[in-house]
Parts: C-alpha cells; sequence; structure tokens
C-alpha cells in the first residue's frame, strides 16, 4: 500500500492551479507551550482551503471521453470551490449540489469559478444524494470529497512540502479530520520517509467519527454530528481513508467549540489570517495533546486547513474564545434580596471585569444572578467561587454548560409559572432557510404547546434553537417519537444545571 500511494503523491499534478504553501513558526504560541509549533498555511491557496489538491488531482487524470461526460460533485462549500476551479482550468462541464442552507458567499464562490451550482436538500447527504442522481442520469463522472486514490494522493502533497520544508526531526504532525483524505494522504507520504514522526488526527468532539472507528475497529457512523466546524462535520470516515488510517495514523484528540474559538483567535494574532473553525481545529489539538502528553521542546506541526469563514460567526467565535482561553467564567449566585445585597456582592469582585450581569426580580427573599467574569489565570475561577461560598453566597460554576453559554445567558428573566404541564427542553438543529421554523411547527401541528424558543445564529449551514413543550407525563414517548419522524436532529436538555436555575417551573 505504500508505495502505490508514494507513486501517485510524486506523480500528482495539483500545481497546474495550487502553490506550495509556507510553514510559519507561530512564536507566542510556541512560548506559551514550550514547544516550537509551526503552522501550514493551506489557506493561502487560490481557493483558501486545500482542498483544491486532490480535485485537480483526480480531475486532470480523467480520460478524453471521461472529460467529455463532465463531472458532479456534492459539497458545502470548499470542495466545490475546488471542483468548479479544477473544471475551468481543464475546460469541463461541472455541476455541484450543495445544500438550500449554504451561506451565499460559499455558493457565490463556486459560480464565480465556473461551476454550475444545484442548492439541494437541507444537509450535505440529501445534496450527495441528488449528485448521485445526477451522476446516475446524466453519466457524469462523481468527484468525491475524500474516498478516492487519486484525491487523497493529491492531499499528499502536502506532505511532500513538509519534508522537504523541514530537514530538522519532526516529532507530531496534526492534521485536521473530516473524511480522513488530508490525514490519509499526508500519513502515507510521511511515514514512507519518517516512521519514527507521529501522525495525530484532530476531530471535533461533535463529529469524532475517526475515533470512533478506531474504538470499534470498523468504521462507525455517527447518529447526530455538530455542524459548528462544518468542514470537517462527517458523519462516518471513508472506507479507503480509514485503511490507510488504521496504518499510518498514530492518536486522535478530539476538541471542543470553546478550545476551537481560541484556536481560531490565536492564528489570527500570529499571521493575521482568519482560519475557519475546521481550519483552526489542528492548533487546537496540537495544544491538547502537548497539555495532556506533557511535552516540551518538540517540533510540532499543524495543518491550518482553510479560511472559508462565514462572517456572521465572528460574533460566536469572539464569545467562546474567552471560554476556550479559560479566560472567562460563568456562575449563578444566590444573593438576598435586600438593600445593599448588590453592593455588597460586587465589592466582592475587586479587581475583575465583568464580562456580563443578568438579574430580574423574581421572589421577595431571594435574587438568582447570572454572572460572568474575565480571569487573568485559569486558577482564579476556583478563586472566586471559593471566595463567595466562604462569604455564604449560594454559587454554581456554569462555566462548562453549553445549553448556559449558548442560550440561557441570553434568556434569564422567569421561571415557567407552577400548574402547567412539565417542560422539556430539547436543542433542535434547524437549517439555516427560510421556512424551517414554520416546517417544524407544522409538524408539531398545535398537538402540544411551545413554552420556550431561543434561537441564536452561529453562521453554520444548521442553526440551533433551544425549545420547551409542555408535556403531559404520560405524553413523553409519543413526543419524542414525534421528534424522531420529524427529521429534525435534537437531543433533550432538561437537566441543564442553568435551565433548573433561572427558567424552570418551582
Amino acid at each position: 500500500m505504500y508505495h502505490s500511494y508514494i507513486q501517485d503523491i510524486l506523480n500528482s499534478k495539483v500545481y497546474d492551479v495550487a502553490v506550495e504553501t509556507p510553514l510559519t513558526r507561530v512564536s507566542a504560541v510556541s512560548r506559551r507551550i514550550e514547544n516550537s509549533v509551526f503552522v501550514k498555511r493551506e489557506d493561502m491557496q487560490s481557493v483558501f482551503s486545500f482542498k483544491i489538491r486532490g480535485a485537480y488531482n483526480k480531475m486532470a487524470q480523467l480520460s478524453p471521453e471521461e472529460r467529455r461526460c463532465g463531472v458532479v460533485a456534492a459539497s458545502a462549500g470548499n470542495h466545490a470551490q475546488g471542483v468548479a476551479i479544477s473544471a475551468a482550468k481543464l475546460g469541463i462541464s461541472a455541476k455541484i449540489v450543495m445544500p438550500l442552507s449554504t451561506p451565499s458567499i460559499k455558493v457565490n464562490s463556486v459560480w464565480e469559478r465556473g461551476g454550475e451550482v444545484i442548492l439541494f436538500g437541507d444537509n450535505f447527504d440529501q445534496a450527495l444524494q441528488e449528485a448521485l442522481r445526477i451522476q446516475h442520469e446524466e453519466n457524469r463522472i462523481f468527484i468525491h470529497p475524500y474516498d478516492d486514490p487519486q484525491v487523497i494522493a493529491g492531499q499528499g502533497t502536502i506532505g511532500v512540502e513538509l519534508i522537504r520544508q523541514f530537514s530538522d526531526p519532526i516529532d507530531a504532525i496534526f492534521v485536521p479530520v473530516g473524511g480522513g483524505g488530508l490525514i490519509a494522504g499526508i500519513a502515507a507520504y510521511v511515514k514512507y520517509l519518517r516512521p519514527e514522526t507521529k501522525v495525530i488526527g484532530v476531530e471535533s468532539e461533535t463529529s469524532a467519527c475517526l475515533q470512533a472507528a478506531f474504538r470499534d475497529h470498523a468504521r462507525t457512523r455517527l447518529p447526530r454530528v455538530g455542524l459548528f466546524a462544518d468542514g470537517v462535520a462527517v458523519a462516518q470516515i471513508g472506507e479507503e481513508t480509514f485503511k490507510l488510517c488504521q496504518e499510518y495514523v498514530d492518536d486522535v484528540v478530539t476538541c471542543s467549540n470553546d478550545e476551537i474559538c481560541l484556536a481560531i483567535r490565536e492564528l489570527f494574532e500570529e499571521t493575521r489570517s482568519v482560519a475557519e473553525p475546521s481550519g483552526a481545529l489542528s492548533l487546537a489539538g496540537l495544544k491538547k495533546y502537548a497539555e495532556e502528553h506533557q511535552l516540551k521542546d518538540k517540533n510540532l506541526i499543524c495543518i491550518m486547513s482553510g479560511a472559508n469563514l462565514d462572517f456572521g460567526k465572528l460574533r460566536y467565535i469572539s464569545a467562546r474564545a474567552g471560554i476556550g482561553d479559560h479566560r472567562e467564567a460563568i456562575f449563578s449566585v444566590t444573593i438576598p434580596e435586600e438593600r445593599n445585597s448588590f453592593l455588597n456582592f460586587i465589592q466582592l469582585l475587586a479587581g475583575h471585569n465583568v464580562t456580563q450581569f443578568a438579574y430580574r426580580y423574581q421572589n421577595p427573599e431571594k435574587a438568582e444572578i447570572l454572572l460572568g467574569v474575565m480571569l487573568s489565570t485559569p486558577d482564579e475561577r476556583f478563586e472566586i467561587s471559593h471566595k463567595y461560598l466562604k462569604d455564604g453566597y449560594v454559587l454554581k460554576d456554569l462555566t462548562d454548560d453549553d445549553t448556559v453559554k449558548s442560550h440561557i445567558s441570553f434568556m434569564v428573566g422567569g421561571h415557567l409559572p407552577a400548574g402547567l404541564p412539565r417542560e422539556h427542553l430539547f436543542s433542535v438543529q434547524f437549517p439555516e432557510r427560510p421556512g424551517a421554523l414554520e416546517a417544524f411547527l407544522k409538524k408539531l401541528n398545535g398537538r402540544w404547546s411551545l413554552s420556550l424558543f431561543h434561537y441564536r445564529y452561529q453562521g453554520g449551514i444548521d442553526g440551533e434553537a433551544l425549545v420547551g413543550i409542555l408535556i403531559p407525563d404520560n405524553e413523553e414517548a409519543e413526543v419524542k417519537a414525534f421528534l424522531d419522524m420529524a427529521g429534525f436532529d435534537y437531543s433533550e436538555v432538561s437537566n441543564a444545571q442553568g435551565y433548573g436555575q433561572f427558567l424552570a417551573a418551582r
């Protein structure tokens, strides 16, 4: 398996459209984690992503007859742009199916590069099925985003560049993982020349399909995939890529959205380039792995895989980066509802900046406050907790409660009245397109009452809504069966700490 891929990688035709991207040392991160950290700048390709390599290598090797048939692909962004620019370069007709919810910046970019865009379906899987239908009906050649030997070989040219650019020993290379094409190509080449170099995959916690496959020793399909890092939001690792990963990948690390947001900020501070979440994922994983394995004085490389960021995500990223850096803590605090209680409470925070403070009168005896505090060091989070508890306040640390960070911190203001059916709280993924909420309500069809609804745009293909439904005790199973049949990804979050503190019935 080694030699066939090495030959394909070395014979790859990517440089008709791609460039050799620089390897940049990130000095501030290197100092903080006491290792030499380097970033491979694939954001500097013409399509701001590594995807141009694999797409072009596959298409450049099509026969004249195959080129006359044209190509078809399914993508929510980066692969689509790679196929479009490759088709324009080679004079091939290209149809690219993208979900209806794809941000206009990505759709327009594909049109501008000569691809014909077909908007279809609410997610990638539905777009993929439409692309396969077009392939069958029109006899077009399907260009897979990752699970194709020539696509893998094209991505493997990054490994060739890394070995050429860095002559000193490389202790580890960190690669973002979606379907696995990038890490499979890099690992195959790097392990051939430098078997002592570790190749480590980095996945989002919400789409860790390679980690699941390693655990189960088989390609496992995840039941639900988070879409914040949409470039790696894949439910199942590729068949060919998994074979290569089993052979050549040493380990996998997963990262939270907050850790990814921090890495985006750090890459901006170091390079003045704004990485997309999947593009910053490898730096987040590098830092986490180095800390967990106590690495010091090592040469570590991460792949900044792309910078096709939707502008609408920046507010969310900025807000969450502080938590990812352990520089912000969120607490709920109960204080007496009496004169000067706020003043006494705030005086305990002397020397700390308050990032959020939410309160509404609810009870004549006690007040409940949602408090955000800027930290100078991660340990201050626990020092503040100890200080308030020592002074007799009832305090809960909600910093790690994702429901609080995404929703409840925007909704503090009142509890559900007593005497109603029990409220169940669900996190529901809605496609980012007009009519999605209407479709959900039509399916609900008035059978159960909505008691709460909060939606927050994150700049992705799907948006997350927090939905409360009043459900009689004997109808709980029926409601969950409805949600299963309605076609929306969801999870119940009724036990979220912040919900009970600020919104649930009492």
